[in-house]
């Protein structure tokens, strides 16, 4: 029986971090005084850094202070949309759509390894929320994953698989529950 051997360089297949080792320690820098510190609360001025480094952002866009963005040249963000203080590990892209809402501790991973691998090889794959589709307070979600519009991941659920528009999802794994209505 094979067993799996870590090693410091494992195989990362055609992944590209997507800019320059300057971009990147600049990025590391500006992460940690102006996102990780929390001692800038104003949202234009994250915004201002996020799409200095390559994020494209939409109108009236709010991001909170304490969010954690490993890659913001691989983020895009819709219009009126709500960063709170998540974590966005973008190994891959991520695209939030219009009016959407990532809350308090909520985990977006666009990568994981291939545990059928003895060597336990990198793999990605995009993530997208749809327009108006809300994740909840420390809810996880996985690699791969679309959640389609107006969808909706409750408080702590976790979801390695797409939500269909218009549901409410809750658990581990997540299991639809209801339809979401939306009233005026």
């Amino acid at each position: 029986m094979l067993k799996t051997q870590l090693n410091k360089n494992f195989d990362t297949g055609d992944f590209k971090i997507g800019a320059s080792v300057i971009k990147q320690f600049l990025w590391y820098f500006t992460d940690v005084f102006f996102f990780k510190s929390r001692m800038m609360p104003v949202s234009a001025v994250l915004v201002f850094f996020l799409e200095l480094f390559g994020a494209k952002i939409g109108k009236e866009v709010r991001i909170k202070p304490g969010i954690h963005i490993k890659y913001p040249w691989k983020l895009e963000v819709g219009d009126y949309s709500w960063l709170a203080d998540c974590y966005i590990d973008n190994l891959d892209h991520v695209k939030i759509g219009k009016n959407c809402c990532i809350s308090q501790q909520a985990i977006l991973i666009t990568g994981n390894h291939n545990y059928k691998s003895t060597g336990f090889d990198l793999i990605t794959s995009s993530i997208i929320l749809e327009d108006g589709a809300w994740i909840g307070a420390a809810a996880k979600v996985g690699p791969g994953v679309i959640l389609q519009s107006h969808s909706v991941l409750t408080l702590g659920s976790v979801t390695t698989k797409n939500l269909m528009p218009y549901s409410i999802y809750q658990g581990n794994p997540a299991v639809k529950i209801k339809e979401r209505s939306i009233k005026e």
